[in-house]
Formats: structure tokens, C-alpha cells, sequence
């Protein structure tokens, strides 16, 4: 039967599209408003979430259901949008008797040094944290009520090739990719979690297609070495050809330019995370799923580095 992917225009969704094609299924379905094939044998429907009569349509017949679906980092269209949007897919999966695997963040987590796991409870900082948080807090109500398999796949900050948004990508690879100084948003000295977008859509697949994962929440798989940023900063450095240079800005700056910038502005309430330690705990999914590779974090950056070499021949042909 089809498996189904709402919002499947984001890197999430086309690498999501890629792994169940090359391992489970050529009965794919791709929904958004605008949707484009990935694979030859992809089937479009085009839909807008906040329609619950299109969504409900444009999941007829499917046996697993993905919400991927993303907004741009504005707090006000979260906040109307995304509730709506998340409601009207439960709604239309629980009506259609198909599975539902909800992929999720970290904005709900607590923004401080402890170890992040699939039991860490919910303390959101800033209002998009509180969507978040009322948004997983719908899918955990739709487990408990347990008309469908739901389950949540949850990852940390993303950083990746192609069309991959992440603030890491913003302020540390794509600054190099056009020769500039990287950014490091208040501390340099501390730990991140980032997770190869490729690897957070793989393991959202092989959790989809496993019957035990359902009725559960899972953290999405992470390479176990945690660089400090200073560290990132020097190994990305090193696969552009640059020195170790970097510029940390300060919390009270990017708060000033908040007033100013719309993209500091949507990064304010997210600043504690960055002032401490963050470390996301992938070891549910490890043992459950052994076999599953994770790409590091030079061997990520290589390939990001390849990637914009082979755009630079391209455009210089």
C-alpha cells in the first residue's frame, strides 16, 4: 500500500523520499502545496494542510502517513499554522486507518546542560518551544487514545547538503562555502548535537517501517562524538581550505539585533541552548537498530565540501 508524505518539500522530505524508494516501496504519494517527484514512479497530490477536507483527500488510502511538513522560523505562523496543520493530518490518518509518524525537534526540551532523552520533559523556552511542545503533546494524546500507530521521531539541529536550513549551515558552512569568517552564536567552547539531515530522513524511515517502533517516542540517530563548536568550526574550515578563524557573537548581540534583523530575532529564544553543553542521546535507537550507519561529522562535511565543488565546475562550464 502507499505510504504517504505531507509537506514533502523540505530536505527532511526528499531524502525521506529517496531511502523508502531505494528500500521499501515505489508506492510513494508526495503532498504539499506545490509538490515535485523525486522518484520516477512518485505519485503528487497537491494539498494545503490547513484544509482538512484536501489533507483528509490527499491521505485516502495510505497505509504509513509522514508529517514533515515545515514553516519558515516566524513565531506568528507557527503559531497559527502549525497546530492547524498537525490536527488536520492526525485527523485524516485516523480516518484513512493509517499509520502516523510524526518527525519532530528539540525546541520543547529544557535549554540546559542535562543529557536530552526520549523521556526528558517539556519545559519550553520562548513561544515557538510552546508550539512545539502543544504539537507533540497532540501526537502523545493520539498514541494514548491509540485508534492508529503513531509514533515520534525527534532530532536535534540539523546540518546537511543540498537545501538543508539549519543555523549551522547559515553561520558556519554556507559563510565558507563564499569564502567568509564563520559565525558561532555565543560559546565556542561548548558541546553541540547536530544531526546529518540524510540520516535524521534513513532513520525516520526505518522507524516507519518497523512495527515495533510504534506507540513510542524515538531520538533520531547522531554521531556520538559531540565537537565544541570551536571544534566544527575547525574541521569545516579545514575541508574549504580555510584557517581556524571563527567569530563568536556575543548573546547580547544577536539580542540587539534582534530589534533589527528578522533572522536574529527568530534565534533569540534558542540562545540558552547555545551558552551550555547540548548533548542529544540517540541510544534507544542504536540498540534497536545496530546495523544502522551514521555519518560523522568529517565524513558529512566532506561531502557538503564535493557537493559545492561540483556547483562550482557546473557554473564555471
Amino acid at each position: 500500500m502507499t505510504q504517504t508524505i505531507l509537506g514533502a518539500t523540505g530536505q527532511i522530505a526528499v531524502e525521506l523520499a529517496r531511502e523508502l524508494n531505494r528500500t521499501t516501496t515505489d508506492e510513494l504519494r508526495l503532498v504539499s502545496r506545490n509538490p515535485r517527484a523525486v522518484n520516477d514512479t512518485d505519485t503528487l497530490a497537491r494539498a494545503d494542510l490547513l484544509d482538512a477536507e484536501q489533507t483528509a483527500k490527499a491521505v485516502t488510502g495510505s497505509e504509513i502517513v509522514y508529517f514533515t511538513a515545515g514553516l519558515p522560523a516566524k513565531t506568528e505562523l507557527w503559531e497559527a499554522q502549525f497546530p492547524t496543520m498537525l490536527r488536520n493530518a492526525l485527523n485524516a490518518a485516523r480516518a484513512a486507518g493509517a499509520k502516523f509518524a510524526y518527525f519532530d525537534n528539540t525546541y520543547m526540551y529544557p535549554q540546559d546542560e542535562r543529557v536530552q532523552a526520549e523521556d526528558t520533559p517539556f519545559a519550553p523556552v520562548g513561544r515557538k518551544g510552546k508550539v512545539r511542545a502543544g504539537m507533540a503533546t497532540m501526537v502523545l494524546d493520539e498514541m494514548r487514545r491509540g485508534d492508529i500507530p503513531v509514533l515520534i521521531a525527534r532530532a536535534p539541529e540539523f546540518y546537511g547538503p543540498g537545501r538543508t536550513q539549519g543555523f549551522t549551515n547559515t553561520l558556519v558552512i554556507d559563510r565558507l562555502k563564499a569564502g567568509k569568517r564563520p559565525l558561532v552564536p555565543v560559546r565556542a567552547d561548548r558541546r553541540r548535537t547536530l544531526i546529518w539531515t540524510p540520516d535524521a530522513s534513513r532513520g525516520l524511515a526505518a522507524l516507519g517501517n518497523a512495527a515495533d517502533a510504534y506507540g513510542q517516542t524515538w531520538h533520531l540517530p547522531v554521531d556520538t562524538d559531540r565537537p565544541t563548536y570551536r571544534q566544527f568550526a575547525a574541521m569545516a574550515g579545514a575541508e574549504f581550505g580555510a584557517n581556524e578563524k571563527y567569530t563568536v557573537i556575543p548573546k547580547w548581540a544577536l539580542s540587539a539585533a534582534g530589534v533589527v534583523s528578522p533572522e536574529a530575532r527568530e534565534i533569540r529564544e534558542l540562545l540558552p541552548r547555545y551558552a551550555r553543553d547540548n548533548i542529544f542521546d540517540a541510544t534507544k535507537f542504536r540498540e534497536r537498530f545496530p546495523d544502522f550507519e551514521v555519518t560523522t561529522y568529517r565524513e558529512g562535511l566532506g561531502i557538503i565540501r564535493n557537493e559545492a565543488d561540483a556547483q562550482h565546475a557546473t557554473r564555471n562550464n
